[in-house]
Formats: C-alpha cells, sequence, structure tokens
C-alpha cells in the first residue's frame, strides 16, 4: 500500500469524498505549493480520518476514561464521553439531516466542548468543517456561506440570529438542551468512520485580506495530524496530564491546533473557555492548574500587570503567536514567571506555526528556528534565495501549505513552489530568522527602510505603555513617516509632554531616525479575536482621514 510520503498518489486513489466540491476547487497543481512528507513521524496511510485518529484511536489505546473536554465551570467530557457524542452528532447529520461526505458544515459559537465535539463529529462523517467567529454579522456570514456552498450549519443556540437570517440550508442548535441535543438520545452511540483519503479535505479555513474578501484555505486530514506530529510534538512536548487552555478561538487554526488537535493528538484535556481575556486567563491557570498555555503578545503584556497576584507555578509551556513577540514582554515574562515564551510564526494558509525555539535554543529577538519537516528562506523580489543577514521576503515549503477555494489570489502566496507569507525577514549564519515586519508593514521613510514592529518594541519598553501599533503614512518631505497609535497604562493620561517623552525614549533605545514624529493616544485598538493587532485598519483611517 503507498504512503502519502508523495503527493503524486494523491490523485491515484479514489477520494471518499461523494461531493467533490472542495476537490474540485482546488488550485491548478502548477500554482500549488511542493509539499514535503520525507520526514518519518508524518508518513501516513492512504487512507487516514483524523477525528477518528483524535478519537477512536485515542479511546482504543486506553485513554477512554481520561479527561478530555472542560469548560470554564470544571465541567468536563472523558475520551469515552467525547466519542459517544461525536458518534450520535455525526449519525445526526448522516442519518436525519442526509448529509454525504464531502459536504460542508459551518460551526458557529464561542469555545466550549459543545462545539469541539462537533468538530470532531463532521471529521468523523467524512464532513468538511468551516468554523466560524460567533463575532460574525450576517453580510460577513454571507461570503464565507456562499465561497463555501455550505449545506449545514451546527450553531450555537445563543448565536443563531446572524446566522438565521442570511442562511438558506439547515440550521441545527447545538448546546445544553438543544435541538441537536434531543436528537442525539435517539441516535446510536456507534458510528462508522468515513474512509477519508488522507488528502481529502477536512476543513476550510477563512482568513481575510485588507479587501474584506475572504479567502478559504483548505486544509487535508493529514494536515491536521501533521501540525501536532511537528510543531506541537517538537516544541511543546506535550504529555497526557497536560491542560491546555488559551484565548484564539477555533475558527483560527491557531486555537484550532493549541485547543484541540494538540490535546487531543497525545491523550490531554482542553479546557476551552468561552471569554478568555487576560484577567479571565490568569484566574483559569489558577483554578484550573492549567500547564500549556497559548495565546497572543498583546495578551501576556496585559496579564504582565496582574500576574503577581495569581498562582501560575503549574504552567509549564506557554506558546506565543500571532503577531511580533516584543523582547521586553518576553524578558518580564521570564522574570515573572521563570518561562521563557516560546515564538512561533505561523499562517492559517500554512495551518500553524512553522518556525519556532524552545529552551536553552532561544535567542532573544529571534522568532527562531524552521520546525523540523519545514524548510524555510529568504527571496528577494525576483525568488532568487539571499543570504543570511539581508532582508528579503519569508519562504516556507512543508507538509501544509496555501490551497485556497477557487480564488485567483493563489498566484500571489505560491511561487516556483514556495509559500509567500508576507513576512520582510532575515536570516542569520546560524539559520535563526529574524522578523521585520508584514512586507506592507514596512515604513520607507527618507529612503530608510523602518520596521514598524521595531519601533512598536521600543515604545513598549516606556513605562507609561500598555500597547502599541505603528504604521506609516504618507508625507511629502519624507515620503512617509512613522506613526505611533499608542494605548496608555490606567495611571497615565494622555499629554503632548508625554508624547514628547515617548519620542525622546525611543530616540534613546533605537536609531533616531526610527523614532514615531506622530502619535495618537486611543482607548484601544483594532484587533481580532485572537488579539492579533489589525494595523491595516488603522493604515486604512489614516488614508480616509486624508481624502
Amino acid at each position: 500500500m503507498p504512503t502519502e510520503g508523495s503527493a503524486v498518489s494523491d490523485f491515484l486513489v479514489e477520494s471518499a469524498h461523494v461531493d467533490t466540491f472542495t476537490r474540485d476547487c482546488l488550485p491548478p497543481k502548477n500554482l500549488q505549493p511542493e509539499f514535503l512528507w520525507d520526514q518519518p513521524n508524518i508518513q501516513y496511510p492512504t487512507h487516514l480520518n483524523c477525528g477518528a485518529a483524535l478519537l477512536d484511536e485515542m479511546v482504543e489505546k486506553g485513554f477512554g476514561g481520561r479527561r478530555c473536554l472542560r469548560d470554564g465551570e470544571g465541567n468536563e467530557w472523558t475520551f469515552s464521553e467525547v466519542l459517544d457524542r461525536a458518534n450520535r452528532i455525526a449519525n445526526v447529520l448522516c442519518n436525519d439531516y442526509g448529509l454525504v461526505s464531502g459536504n460542508r458544515v459551518l460551526l458557529r459559537g464561542p469555545n466550549n466542548p459543545w462545539l469541539a465535539v462537533c468538530w470532531l463529529a463532521v471529521q468523523k462523517a467524512g464532513l468538511v468543517a468551516v468554523a466560524t467567529m460567533p463575532m460574525l454579522r450576517a453580510n460577513e456570514l454571507t461570503k464565507v456561506i456562499e465561497k463555501a456552498r455550505v449545506d449545514l450549519s451546527l450553531c450555537d443556540g445563543r448565536f443563531m440570529d446572524e446566522l438565521s437570517s442570511v442562511a438558506t440550508h439547515p440550521i441545527v442548535e447545538f448546546g445544553n438542551g438543544s435541538s441537536l441535543e434531543l436528537a442525539m438520545r435517539k441516535a446510536p452511540n456507534k458510528f462508522s468512520n468515513c474512509t477519508t483519503l488522507a488528502s481529502d479535505i477536512a476543513l476550510i479555513a477563512f482568513t481575510s485580506g485588507t479587501t474584506g474578501q475572504p479567502k478559504g484555505c483548505m486544509h487535508q486530514h493529514r494536515d491536521v495530524l501533521a501540525i501536532a506530529d511537528t510543531f506541537s510534538a517538537q516544541m511543546i512536548k506535550p504529555t497526557s496530564n497536560d491542560l491546555f487552555t488559551g484565548s484564539p478561538p477555533l475558527a483560527f487554526t491557531f486555537g484550532l491546533g493549541a485547543l484541540l488537535i494538540f490535546p487531543l493528538r497525545v491523550g490531554a484535556c482542553a479546557l476551552l473557555l468561552e471569554a478568555a481575556s487576560p484577567p479571565v486567563l490568569l484566574e483559569a491557570i489558577e483554578k484550573h492548574q492549567v500547564s500549556i498555555l497559548a495565546t497572543a503578545p498583546t495578551a501576556y503584556r496585559v496579564m504582565l500587570e496582574t500576574i503577581s497576584n495569581f498562582d501560575v507555578s503549574s504552567l509549564r509551556v506557554c506558546v506565543s503567536a500571532g503577531e511580533p513577540l516584543a523582547l521586553d514582554t518576553r524578558v518580564r515574562f521570564e522574570k515573572a514567571t521563570g518561562i521563557k515564551l516560546t515564538d512561533g510564526l505561523g499562517a492559517t494558509e500554512m495551518l500553524h506555526i512553522f518556525i519556532s525555539s524552545i529552551g536553552v535554543e532561544i535567542r532573544p529577538g529571534a522568532i527562531g528556528k524552521p520546525v523540523n519537516g519545514f524548510v524555510v528562506t529568504i527571496l528577494d523580489d525576483e525568488y532568487n534565495e539571499v543570504g543570511p543577514g539581508v532582508v528579503g521576503n519569508l519562504a516556507v515549503k512543508g507538509p501544509t501549505g496555501c490551497r485556497y477555494l477557487a480564488d485567483e489570489r493563489q498566484s500571489n502566496y505560491v511561487k516556483n513552489g514556495w509559500n509567500l507569507p508576507g513576512d520582510a525577514m532575515y536570516r542569520d549564519e546560524q539559520n535563526y530568522f529574524w522578523y521585520q515586519a508584514r512586507a506592507d508593514d514596512m515604513i520607507i521613510s527618507s529612503g530608510y527602510n523602518i520596521a514598524g514592529p521595531e519601533v512598536e518594541a521600543a515604545v513598549l519598553t516606556h513605562p507609561a505603555i500598555r500597547e502599541c501599533a505603528c504604521v506609516g503614512i504618507a508625507d511629502l518631505e519624507r515620503g512617509m513617516v512613522v506613526k505611533a497609535f499608542i494605548v496608555l497604562k490606567d495611571s497615565h493620561s494622555p499629554s503632548s509632554e508625554l508624547a514628547k517623552e515617548i519620542q525622546d525614549h525611543v530616540k534613546a533605545t533605537i536609531a533616531p531616525y526610527k523614532y514615531p514624529r506622530l502619535i495618537e493616544f486611543r482607548g484601544e485598538l483594532p484587533k481580532t479575536a485572537t488579539g492579533k493587532m489589525q494595523r491595516y485598519r488603522l493604515r486604512t483611517e489614516v488614508t480616509d482621514d486624508r481624502r
């Protein structure tokens, strides 16, 4: 039997999908990246169902009585209980609603065990999960529904309104006392898992660019296991005794990996919090004795303000991703907890993190080295590789990669077999990668290249600053200048004197030409649900103000 060590075999075996929509919408082969499946730890059989691997196989291995999913109130389901529920939901979807393998199922709700078990049921049935944020509004949901041609939605009963106003397909309510729970009582607790190919599409993760038009990133069943068997296995090194929690929603691949796939892959438990602000995370760590935490750099920085009031001694690994990790945050967090933050760079198109480092291998200021199984380099604007110390375009290949759902932007993300996440970086002689900026965050002022995140990191070392985002705005004299949007700590008030003090502080911290010539104080900054700063919205505001 051939293995999936080579993408050549992908189309030699007939897909298990009766509905072939996702396969039909794959980019042409010449526009897909090169996939690398040569590492021994990611050799998967031709037929693979990630839901069965994460649930059925774990129960068979003796984890049935172990804790699997927990909510913020301490309610807990074991692996056997999750399997029972997933089997019943899969039977409801296939028998009561007539779904067939390859159909798309939209998932809508906050992080909780119900949402997680629905996702697992979708996988076991060979359906395609389309997870969405509960905060999406009707017009945003419409774009996802139309692009993915959704066949059915599973929705938390508290978030039905926006969806029901635009959906023309069946919507099944989940949660305690819901219509789904009632149907589950009548459904068998045994289910014959769909014998999907390892290369069949398991999920469509939507990401929006600055245009607001969503891009659907299609990932396979083997991809789901590969991120656990590469990044998680190498950097987190979880055991069945670990308890994971964090802030990223399961609708984002950072959260899907860190809060569902990684723990279940090793028989560990996921604590799923519907609201996971920094204060809530600190309370949860102390209350539940969390050992593995995943959140954004901004959240770690805010946690530092009150972390001394909580017992966080149970923490073993803290993963930071979603935006650049300021050196100041890294240093202060280690001083407060003794833990070296595990920084990581990933992308929805790559499913999860592909550059990282841990422990003694961490080089402060650098993101890290390529995760084993991925090849990473720096290209110039003509897509030629450049040597150490030269800033260029980040390029990556690995077991995962960009497969947009019927989207012409595929040709922008993939060039000559490389995935291009859009980051300006350089690598050093030891193959550590140093982040400079998003390609569109690089500010060119009076001929100088200024990385916005570097200026932000300098601003954040001022004791009055809680949050900061820097963007470039048009300037007749210099072409562009740096503008800093700043949120102050509660004990400080905006003033021209404080703005001048911050500017002088930056000049004394980094090269003076990089300082923010303009400063605007704000009560808050625009972020995604994962806490990632939305600098493009600030740039848009500046542009609109100048029209």
